[in-house]
């Protein structure tokens, strides 16, 4: 681990990094972990497992079916081939967003097309993605799926992007991964579009070390997803497969601490939203930064991450990457936001519409520590890190 040493009162004191998220556990994980043990459900098959999806499906509304899954990534995966994508399809993807959303179009052989954001939810812009869609149907190829992600945990603009999507026929794969918690006019992220992925990530909202989520509309669609998910398997009684097959189902020891995560997660919520609400404090006064919130009282945001603007002044040697060295330099971790993805060598030959909010939004945009279990100690080694950089304002 890194250290730091700073000097107070003459006596030299170890200062731990900071770092951005970390997992917080709720103290119930062992006990569901333990009973995986104790009754040899260590696999992809236990109680644990049904228990997570039923705790889930409770959390989000009955009008979701949870199937458990290895990652959000395969949840991302699964929902493509649920929603009929093949190779030589287009696919619409949030620009501004982690690889992980749009790597799996690539997984099916499909092409992806990146959108813009918008300045309110820095989040996939409807003009934007009307635009494609008319372009890329004048083209004679309609887009086969929609990827909107809701980014740092803040709701994108739900009903203006599935106002453009039913009138093209066109369907959301809605990614929460960030945003379990989050809701629009009460409700829950996850649950808008014609397929939800949720990730449980170690350094997500809740985490099962590995794992994610896949939310469907129907029984139907949740279990064929499972039939994917566990190497699409016949119903014979030998190995018998007629379509293709992914070990993509989750372990019931994974299971087993999402369990006990699901007990804290409106309390880590909380927590995250109070770190939100600190960063607002600390910048209250500091004209360079924007403290990324949500836009009305519409939107209610887990804010998984903290995000900030940092409007530049080469005169006075203030910018984004100025502080976050700054951080760095006083052993805190922060990050620059996801850089889009089409500008990102794997991606940029692809086709992009839009203009450049999200690479604005890249070039001045900071992540700040935002785990749910900050100490005060931290959060004051936070806030004195900040000030004394803007000091030279």
């Amino acid at each position: 681990m890194m250290f730091v040493f700073i000097q107070i009162l003459g006596i030299q004191m170890a200062s731990s990094r900071i770092y951005l998220s970390v997992p917080h556990m709720g103290g119930t994980e062992q006990k569901f972990v333990q009973e995986a043990f104790v009754t040899n459900y260590i696999s992809t098959a236990g109680f644990n497992i049904g228990e997570l999806e039923r705790n889930l499906r409770n959390y989000l509304g009955n009008e979701a079916h949870v199937g458990a899954l290895t990652s959000g990534t395969a949840a991302i995966h699964l929902g493509l081939v649920l929603l009929g994508v093949q190779a030589g399809d287009t696919v619409l993807c949030q620009s501004m967003t982690f690889s992980a959303s749009a790597n799996p179009i690539l997984y099916q052989g499909a092409i992806p097309i990146f959108i813009d954001s918008e300045e309110d939810t820095w989040n996939l812009c409807p003009v934007a993605l009307e635009e494609a869609i008319r372009s890329e149907i004048e083209k004679g190829k309609k887009p086969k799926a929609i990827i909107a992600v809701h980014l740092y945990g803040v709701p994108y603009k739900i009903e203006a992007v599935r106002a453009v999507a039913d009138v093209y026929g066109i369907p959301i794969l809605e990614d929460s991964a960030e945003a379990l918690g989050s809701s629009f006019k009460g409700q829950k992220c996850g649950t808008f579009g014609d397929i939800g992925v949720l990730s449980f990530n170690g350094n997500k909202i809740i985490t099962t070390s590995g794992g994610g989520a896949i939310v469907t509309p129907t029984v139907a669609l949740k279990e064929k997803a499972i039939f994917f998910a566990t190497q699409s398997r016949d119903a014979a009684p030998h190995y018998q497969h007629s379509e293709i097959g992914y070990n993509y189902r989750m372990s019931n020891i994974c299971a087993g601490i999402g369990r006990g995560q699901m007990e804290v997660l409106d309390a880590h919520v909380q927590l995250r939203r109070d770190m939100h609400d600190f960063y607002v404090d600390v910048f209250k006064d500091i004209a360079a930064v924007s403290v990324f919130t949500v836009p009305n009282s519409d939107y209610f945001a887990n804010y998984w991450l903290t995000a900030i603007l940092v409007a530049p002044d080469a005169a006075k040697g203030i910018d984004r990457e100025a502080l976050r060295l700054a951080l760095d330099q006083a052993n805190i971790e922060s990050r620059p936001l996801w850089k889009p993805m089409h500008l990102q060598p794997i991606f940029e030959h692809y086709p992009y519409y839009g203009n450049k909010v999200a690479e604005t939004l890249f070039e001045n945009g900071l992540c700040l520590p935002s785990g749910s279990n900050l100490t005060d100690n931290e959060r004051i080694r936070i806030k004195e890190a900040v000030l004394a950089f803007f000091s030279k304002e």
